[in-house]
């Protein structure tokens, strides 16, 4: 299960599932870090260099989002920052990283993964993480809220957990949790999803079941307040 699944009952009246009743939780898996990105040629050097920006020029610069997540994550941020901007869609990550990388959209939130080699090799500038989790490949890189002097913009990600049909026996479900904190125990295995942003976060079924109902509520909300409308 992902943040995106939790988001469909909200965005989607006809789902066929409901992600509390249809599910066991087992454990939250991970969360991903995503980056407030422009390109490196020309771009606004500063997350206040960017809102300057875009308060000087309201409607006329383009942002891209490529999943319903990042989306909301970019909306938060224009509302809190007092800006105004087009909305350009995308279908995933690589093509929201190629858009910006085209100059069809002037910035991103994506996750890193896809972002990271275009900023290490010189062509992106990240100019924050929308968490304060830390980032091995750019270590200097500071949380959005930091940047921009808005703390309602704090810790925004997404993220994957595990999941079991509903009913599955507790001592199943307790298995598969050992499972994985034994996987995820392993240093190379921490180490090389740290590099692409991806920070483990082990949880208890019940701490589980408790985020996704928190993050149901707040995203909820969130989607609400946008307005935003999905085909």
């Amino acid at each position: 299960m992902d943040v995106t699944m939790v988001l469909n009952p909200i965005t989607n009246k006809n789902l066929s599932y409901d992600p509390l009743k249809d599910f066991t939780p087992i454990t939250l898996a991970s969360k991903n870090t995503s980056l407030l990105s422009v390109r490196a040629d020309g771009g606004p050097k500063t997350v206040r260099d960017l809102i300057t920006l875009a308060r000087a020029n309201p409607g006329k610069l383009n942002y891209g989002a490529g999943i319903i997540t990042t989306r909301l994550a970019a909306y938060l941020f224009n509302r809190e920052a007092a800006i105004k901007a087009q909305y350009i869609p995308f279908n995933g990550s690589p093509p929201t990283v190629q858009g910006l990388l085209t100059g069809a959209v002037d910035y991103i939130i994506d996750g890193a993964a896809t972002s990271l080699p275009l900023i290490q090799s010189g062509k992106l500038r990240a100019l924050a993480k929308l968490n304060s989790r830390p980032l091995p490949a750019l270590p200097d890189l500071r949380p959005l809220a930091v940047e921009s002097g808005l703390p309602a913009l704090d810790d925004i990600s997404t993220w994957i957990g595990l999941v079991a049909p509903a009913g599955t026996p507790r001592e199943i479900v307790a298995k598969i949790g050992r499972e994985v904190a034994n996987i995820y125990a392993e240093p190379q295995v921490a180490d090389r999803l740290e590099k692409t942003g991806i920070s483990i976060a082990a949880s208890t079924p019940a701490e589980f079941e408790a985020f996704v109902r928190e993050e149901l509520t707040r995203w909820g909300q969130v989607f609400k307040e946008s307005g935003i409308e999905l085909n």
